[in-house]
């Protein structure tokens, strides 16, 4: 399959996302090495300005746009968060107004973060796709610019991640990565293959929100009835048809981890490293830690993996629960 775009355009992705902010850090932690016996990096994408690896996509989608035909007058998308944060942060850059759908019961501190942001808050549907389906109907009918979850500039944007982590980490055997909707795991399948690295990629998604993983199995976009995981950055009942096409192509395997596996993942990350991870940014760490449960350390023949932590905007009532000991129930 041909890459999504070239090496020229992730360099000037890499100025655009630069000139806002500095990289992210990429850090081997010493207990992580002595709980797992592997070389595990973990690179940091809570440490970007909206705590998630969404803030790049959103800078290069808006500045791309901007260059080409200017920008509408206003933008309208669906989120469970930290999309929602990417898009009015970027926007806000220019004076244009964000209006941003979540679902019912959506995190009260990702709505209050989107909010801080500039965004228009509309509530609406039981779940992430509900709330993309009303959005995507209001912007047809409102003839509005619809941001979707999905799509080039944004995987563009997210891949400076990959370019940051595959460029000052040499050798890496695996890299475990958490998919939503795919622009992440899009990303860092590109700059591989545009890097001309043999690092293998293995995909993440929650046992309650399969959607991608049976996609994948099937070779075709295979929907589910629900997307049930307080892991809410990975909680997609229908798989991207373009996300997929990459994933299948350039994705060894697909991982499903429990809501246990994820909780006691946040808690290694907080114990390990004192950082602090939602749901789907530990849900990484939970599959490296499921996989070595099956074959041990022997798996990556004593070469280094990675793991992205792409986010860490977690309400602080879960994070309670969590560190309790047990997993929330959603």
């Amino acid at each position: 399959m041909a890459p999504l775009f070239p090496l020229e355009a992730l360099y000037e992705a890499r100025d655009i996302v630069g000139s806002v902010f500095d990289p992210t850090p990429q850090y081997r932690w010493p207990l992580l090495k002595q709980r797992t016996g592997v070389d595990v990096w973990v690179k940091h994408e809570n440490h970007t300005p909206v705590g998630a690896f969404k803030a790049r996509g959103g800078l290069v989608f808006m500045e791309r746009l901007h260059r080409r035909n200017g920008l509408p007058p206003g933008f309208i998308t669906a989120t469970r968060g930290n999309h929602g944060q990417s898009i009015p942060f970027a926007a806000r850059r220019y004076g244009v107004p964000v209006t941003v759908y979540v679902p019912e019961g959506n995190s009260t501190e990702k709505n209050r973060a989107m909010q801080a942001w500039g965004a228009k808050l509309v509530v609406h549907g039981q779940d992430f796709d509900e709330a993309r389906e009303e959005c995507a109907r209001v912007a047809a009918e409102q003839g509005l610019a619809f941001v979707p979850s999905f799509h080039p500039d944004l995987v563009l944007g997210v891949a400076t991640y990959a370019y940051e982590l595959l460029t000052a980490v040499h050798g890496l055997h695996t890299v475990y990565v958490p998919i939503g909707m795919g622009s992440g795991v899009c990303g860092l399948v590109t700059v591989r293959d545009l890097l001309g690295l043999d690092t293998r990629i293995v995909g993440v998604v929650s046992a309650g929100a399969p959607a991608y993983a049976l996609s994948f199995e099937a070779g075709r976009v295979v929907e589910t009835n629900e997307a049930r995981t307080f892991a809410d950055g990975v909680a997609c009942r229908v798989p991207d048809p373009n996300a997929l096409a990459i994933i299948r192509d350039g994705v060894e395997r697909i991982v499903q981890v429990t809501d246990d596996q994820v909780a006691e993942a946040i808690r290694i990350l907080y114990a390990d490293t004192h950082n602090v991870a939602e749901g789907a940014g530990a849900a990484a760490l939970a599959a490296l830690l499921a996989d070595l449960e099956i074959r041990g350390p022997r798996r990556f023949s004593g070469k280094p993996v990675a793991v992205i932590q792409t986010g860490g905007n977690i309400d602080s009532s879960m994070v309670a629960t969590v560190l309790a000991g047990d997993t929330p129930v959603v």
